[in-house]
């Protein structure tokens, strides 16, 4: 089955549905920062702050789309000089990944700003071929807001 991914800003998702998403207990299994239960006050203080991402630097997450559905958020945020790849999917959306990856990474290609990505996966992702087939390299591990995340870099030029 094909589906027509397209991205979206987060403003543009009612955050009673982002609140739902992020408030799903199998969302907590790989988001060790994820330490409350979300709520549409939550979310909206959520778009609000990668709404500022925008604003300061011209990119920022988006809401990914499946035939005009949400399934999840993600995007380029500008960590230092470095953009950082995220990617959360809502779980009935887990297959998508790979296909908006793509979608997102030739994005970053395109754009003269993002000479390189990074990715932060927790240590409980065990399932990590897709970034290498991607081409990315892992470099290491950091502490980022207190909890340890592994590191990966995918040149994109």
């Amino acid at each position: 089955m094909t589906h027509d991914i397209t991205f979206a800003r987060l403003s543009e998702v009612e955050p009673t549905e982002i609140a739902a998403h992020m408030s799903d207990s199998r969302m907590a299994e790989h988001m060790p920062l994820l330490s409350v239960k979300w709520d549409a006050e939550i979310a909206a203080k959520f778009v609000a702050k990668k709404e500022q991402c925008w604003v300061r630097d011209g990119l920022g997450h988006w809401a990914f789309l499946s035939d005009d559905q949400y399934v999840g958020w993600g995007g380029f945020q500008k960590e230092g000089d470095e953009w950082d790849f995220g990617l959360v999917l809502r779980p009935d959306a887990f297959g998508l990944g790979a296909c908006i990856s793509r979608k997102a990474i030739e994005f970053a290609m395109a754009d003269d700003r993002i000479p390189y990505v990074t990715f932060l996966l927790p240590p409980s992702r065990k399932k990590l071929g897709a970034l290498k087939r991607l081409g990315a390299k892992h470099v290491g591990e950091i502490d980022y807001d207190g909890a340890i995340f592994l590191k990966y870099r995918l040149e994109t030029v």
